[in-house]
């Protein structure tokens, strides 16, 4: 789960209150970006409920903040899936982030004090401990959260924003269509982005952070993928 500043931040994100209905969100989003809950997903307003001891009013709630945030779909007269994003859509949100995340790196590294630089080098950290527990959605969850971190640094807080909503919708489209068998942040454009930002260096972090997402987007299959079928409870539980 997140942290207590990822969790305010994500509440301004779900525009929730603190309390049950942002718990459960926060709950279901991160089994979305750590890929417990595949793209496609069912999410029952009743089992939901079941498994986390919570009224379907909450729940109800929660997915209504996940659609509004773009990782849930609510069907009407069937109810509330995980999201599916086209291939159109994969397209979109990786132009979107190469458009913005550049220039945001640009702005950390003018502002990046040596707490932030520890906070990343954290985030590396536990990133290669999960790849090496063969935890690779937990690896692409903290990758994502390296790139949100960086939108933090800058402090700028629509942008901020923007990027955390693009990184969430991000890691439903690497489910769906990542095509290379490593994590989908390779470390050695985080470590060098560090470098620049240690040294800071804005028009290097700029131009890594650039070339970072252009091969991300590249290492998209953009075809129609199967998903995995596995019970909603099962997927929740092992959380």
């Amino acid at each position: 789960m997140p942290d207590k500043k990822d969790t305010h931040r994500l509440h301004d994100l779900f525009q929730l209150p603190p309390g049950r209905t942002l718990d459960i969100c926060l709950k279901l989003h991160t089994a979305i970006l750590e890929h417990r809950l595949a793209p496609g997903t069912k999410l029952s307003e009743d089992e939901v409920g079941e498994i986390y001891g919570t009224s379907r009013t909450v729940v109800r709630a929660a997915l209504q903040a996940l659609a509004h945030s773009g990782l849930v779909k609510i069907a009407k007269n069937r109810g509330a899936f995980v999201a599916k994003p086209s291939i159109r859509e994969a397209h979109e949100i990786f132009e979107a982030r190469a458009l913005i995340e550049p220039r945001v790196a640009r702005m950390a590294a003018k502002s990046i004090s040596e707490t932030d630089l520890e906070r990343l080098r954290a985030h590396i950290d536990a990133e290669h401990e999960a790849l090496h527990a063969g935890d690779m959605g937990k690896a692409l969850s903290l990758s994502g959260a390296f790139h949100t971190a960086i939108a933090d640094i800058a402090d700028q807080q629509v942008l901020a924003n923007m990027v955390r909503s693009l990184i969430s919708r991000s890691s439903l489209i690497i489910a769906m269509y990542w095509q290379r068998p490593d994590t989908a942040c390779e470390s050695h454009s985080h470590h060098a982005l560090l470098k620049a930002f240690a040294d800071h260096d804005g028009d290097a972090a700029e131009e890594i952070q650039k070339s970072h997402l252009i091969d991300l987007h590249s290492g998209l299959n953009l075809v129609e993928a199967q998903q995995q079928d596995k019970s909603l409870k099962d997927i929740l539980r092992a959380g």
